[in-house]
């Protein structure tokens, strides 16, 4: 069984490397690959890949429906138990065409991975998301506290979440000196900033009204004039924990370090919007709140596109497919609307909208 282990540890070694670099796969999606395929392994009492079986991927199965989440002490969701399945899968087709596995393992084999249609259809389906209004965003920001250095930058996170759109992993390693408010922009260098697949842009900031902008501006003045922030530290730094007046340990001030993941922005969101009433919304959907916003401004063709690129996208269509979906308050409001207009006339929608739709009805 060692012997069979450590064969299995090689090949395991190569196709993640392979992943990483033939494929561009982020170290963090190698990780979760190599939990899958470590599952399997237990689920297989580590046997040999090459001793494959068609019974092996049924027990799998078995195992991980049967299998609970640590987190929540629930079973796996079904969207889990297929990626799980799938990300096995890939490995197996890998296999089959390496020398020692090819033999042994057919590509038809593999198939023995895929879940139910049923199960396919429940783990793929679109999960309701929720999507803060604009005026909804507004009031959060405009009913945060501003008075230690804490609530400052709490509320800066979110009215720059809001003004930029930029992405909450990106937004943990930007460093201040990226950020220029008197020409409106930010410089999201791929460098020194996570941005999705490594992409290097520059975003300028939403026309979003109120006071989100001024807040950004003001945050940025009290990083440098009051803490003697350089360009190097971070936008939004880690909260300092120690011994207060009281004598408890707790929250103190701030660091100079960055965060070393989104966590800290999204516990921001949820504790923002529960104080206000309102119903825990990720910095991720602000995303769609501007493409809302896109809508009702009902742009041209040419400043939808622009708008679009400022979320970091080239396609015009990524915009409108992933995050223009038009949420359930608003397309309530547009039903009523029309029922009191009575006859339809001709759809006030940007030709490049109008012909995109188009194309999407011939497929």
């Amino acid at each position: 069984m060692k012997k069979a282990q450590a064969k299995n540890a090689r090949i395991k070694r190569k196709y993640l490397q392979w992943l990483e670099t033939a494929k561009g796969m982020t170290p963090a999606t190698a990780d979760q690959v190599a939990a899958a395929i470590s599952a399997f392994e237990k689920s297989t009492n580590g046997k040999d890949f090459a001793a494959f079986h068609i019974e092996q991927p049924q027990k799998f199965q078995r195992d991980l429906k049967a299998a609970i989440n640590a987190r929540t002490g629930k079973p796996l969701a079904k969207s889990t138990i297929r990626s799980r399945l799938m990300a096995v899968k890939s490995f197996f087709k890998w296999l089959a065409d390496q020398q020692g596995y090819k033999s042994r393992i057919s590509h038809s084999d593999c198939e023995y991975f895929n879940v139910t249609a049923n199960d396919r259809r429940i783990a793929t389906a679109e999960r309701k998301q929720n999507v803060p209004s604009v005026e909804q965003i507004h009031h959060v920001i405009a009913a945060a506290p501003y008075e230690t250095a804490i609530q400052k930058r709490d509320r800066a996170v979110i009215a720059f979440t809001f003004l930029t759109g930029m992405r909450d992993a990106a937004i943990a390693s930007l460093p201040l000196g990226k950020v220029s408010p008197e020409r409106r922009e930010v410089f999201q260098d791929a460098r020194e900033v996570k941005t999705k697949n490594a992409k290097t842009m520059t975003t300028y900031f939403f026309p979003v009204g109120g006071d989100a902008e001024e807040i950004v501006v003001e945050w940025v003045h009290f990083l440098r004039a009051e803490l003697l922030f350089a360009d190097t530290d971070p936008l939004f730094p880690k909260t300092q924990t120690g011994l207060n007046e009281e004598g408890v340990f707790a929250p103190i001030g701030l660091t100079r370090d960055y965060w070393s993941d989104a966590a800290g922005i999204r516990r921001i969101f949820r504790e923002r919007f529960e104080a206000v009433g309102l119903p825990y919304a990720n910095p991720h959907s602000v995303r769609k709140t501007l493409m809302q916003l896109a809508f009702r401004k009902q742009l041209d063709p040419e400043a939808l596109k622009a708008w679009s690129q400022n979320l970091g996208h080239e396609d015009l269509a990524t915009s409108l497919n992933s995050y223009g979906k038009v949420t359930d308050w608003r397309t309530s409001e547009i039903m009523d609307r029309l029922a009191e207009e009575g006859e339809p006339g001709t759809p006030d929608v940007p030709p490049e909208v109008l012909d995109w739709l188009k194309r999407q009805t011939r497929r």
